[in-house]
């Protein structure tokens, strides 16, 4: 179902507050922008959503890339998950979904575009 954990994201409240411990951390961001703040760490990224919180974001969320998302959303919630967000493109073709087991723990699923 998936090929590995691609991304974690934090959502945060003070972005520049967010950016300046993650760059003292991973060094500068590949993605600087008011609504995202990303960085490469090795083969995994790391993203900081000033959005995440509004969005239904409880922490961090790892999202898990998989070759199509709304199949793997409908096999989760087949087992019981709950939709947290319904797949939505976040740009470029790059499909995100998010939903939470029974104890409300958040996972990510990601598809990257073709």
């Amino acid at each position: 179902m998936t090929t590995g954990l691609q991304t974690i994201v934090y959502p945060v409240r003070d972005l520049a507050a967010a950016k300046r411990v993650h760059t003292a951390l991973f060094g500068e961001p590949h993605t600087d922008q008011p609504y995202y703040v990303g960085y490469a760490v090795g083969e995994q990224q790391v993203g900081l959503d000033p959005n995440g919180h509004r969005a239904g974001l409880t922490g961090p969320v790892g999202y898990w890339a998989v070759p199509d998302v709304e199949a793997s959303r409908q096999q989760l919630l087949a087992a019981g998950a709950v939709d947290v967000q319904t797949p939505h493109d976040v740009g470029g073709g790059m499909l995100l979904a998010v939903l939470a087991d029974a104890d409300g723990n958040q996972v990510g699923l990601m598809q990257r575009p073709a």
